[in-house]
């Protein structure tokens, strides 16, 4: 495997507050990666920093071969199309269709007629596992887990090669979290992609990360698979599995 994301002696402070003191670790080609740690351990802030829409104070990050921070605009462009993004809460445009929030990237960044965008919208909600009449539903008109499927969907909308889940399993009941967790496992093999996960759901952790890093008192207390978490002693990793326990 090769590695697709590099992150090297990252430091993240935020005035007086360091919240990552020399973070390293890389992520490898076709695996789902986790981002885990306690609340305000600075997980969502790595991820914000890989899609740019932070800095760290100073480190280096290279993503598919490109070193963030030295990227013209038309280079940031290039890359983040390579990417599709699925914020925690859905993010959907509430004034706008299934179909119409899923077709937005394609109208903004393709040339192709509009049916046969519409065709690749029909596909992708068909990829997610939601019904054919839910493309003309509006984001009111669904439940929490189908909002999930449709800013999926919206995220896959380009064929990314990596895409990035901002605690995709939050707010859904246990069933309907782990038909997700099967749907993200399926999808990376279906499409061949690389997958970054924050979470606090230790079932995800268990069933969908590959590999995944656990942040603690502004480090790495650990990268790994849970092999190495269950052969690794240490209070903060008690803590941590016993405060996610559902």
């Amino acid at each position: 495997m090769s590695t697709i994301i590099q992150f090297n002696d990252i430091v993240t402070q935020f005035g007086s507050n360091r919240v990552h003191d020399g973070v390293s670790f890389s992520v490898q080609q076709g695996e789902i990666f986790g981002l885990l740690g306690g609340s305000g351990s600075g997980k969502s802030t790595l991820l914000r920093q890989m899609i740019m829409l932070q800095s760290p104070t100073s480190g280096r990050i290279d993503i598919l071969g490109n070193t963030l921070g030295t990227l013209s605009p038309k280079q940031i462009e290039t890359l983040q199309l390579q990417w599709g993004v699925l914020f925690q809460f859905g993010a959907l445009f509430s004034s706008l269709s299934v179909l119409e929030n899923i077709c937005v990237a394609l109208k903004e960044y393709t040339k192709l007629p509009m049916e046969v965008i519409t065709d690749i919208a029909h596909a992708k909600i068909k990829m997610v596992g939601l019904p054919p009449h839910s493309a003309y539903l509006y984001p009111a008109e669904l439940s929490g887990g189908m909002k999930k499927r449709v800013g999926l969907a919206r995220a896959l909308a380009m064929d990314p090669k990596l895409l990035f889940l901002d605690e995709p399993t939050s707010g859904l009941d246990p069933a309907s979290a782990r038909a997700f967790d099967r749907l993200i496992i399926e999808l990376k093999y279906m499409l061949n992609l690389t997958i970054i996960m924050v979470t606090h759901d230790l079932e995800s952790i268990e069933y969908a990360l590959d590999r995944f890093i656990i942040l603690h008192n502004k480090k790495i207390l650990i990268e790994g698979t849970m092999e190495d978490v269950q052969a690794m002693s240490h209070p903060a990793l008690d803590n941590f599995f016993k405060t996610n326990k559902v």
